[in-house]
């Protein structure tokens, strides 16, 4: 299927809300898909047999900058037997507050290799995953402060005595 073809299969399906925006300008064309409906899109992409995306290749976590106050979350989906690729994306606005982490739905009951994806996002952005089954820190130690990903991280001198900075 095509990307215009697959736009039109999931906004017959869930309605043409579900579809924020795309971008085409780019090397691969995205869909900016409404973020609380991400995983039931996926699912369809999934398990629809004119797509089968059946593959997540990567998720991978935007900060848009201190001055924007958004994050978002990219998706990369293949599928092995129409040797296609998809990139959907979601993104909201945050105030920054690590009290108030940016949120998105998880996809790892969609596809099971979300489920580290995600933990590295969250480890190194603070973007939070609801329903994801273990959501913790996968890279740095439980008790690191702040995420070191985010435009606005400040490295600190020290942890547990040993000069890092």
């Amino acid at each position: 299927m095509s990307f215009e073809e697959i736009k039109l299969l999931l906004i017959e399906k869930f309605g043409a809300e579900v579809i924020i925006d795309e971008e085409t300008d780019g090397l691969q064309p995205a869909l900016l898909i409404s973020p609380a409906r991400i995983a039931e899109v996926c699912l369809e992409l999934r398990n629809n047999s004119n797509t089968y995306f059946d593959f997540l290749s990567s998720i991978t976590g935007v900060d848009y900058g201190v001055e924007a106050n958004r994050f978002g979350v990219v998706y990369h989906l293949a599928s092995i037997p129409y040797q296609t690729q998809l990139t959907l994306k979601v993104s909201i606005d945050n105030d920054r507050d690590l009290n108030n982490l940016p949120s998105f739905p998880s996809v790892t009951s969609v596809y099971r290799t979300a489920d580290w994806h995600e933990r590295e996002t969250y480890d190194l952005l603070g973007i939070f995953f609801e329903g994801h089954p273990d959501l913790r820190r996968i890279l740095l130690p439980d008790d690191w402060e702040g995420f070191p990903l985010r435009k606005d991280y400040k490295t600190a001198e020290y942890y547990r005595g040993i000069k890092i900075d």
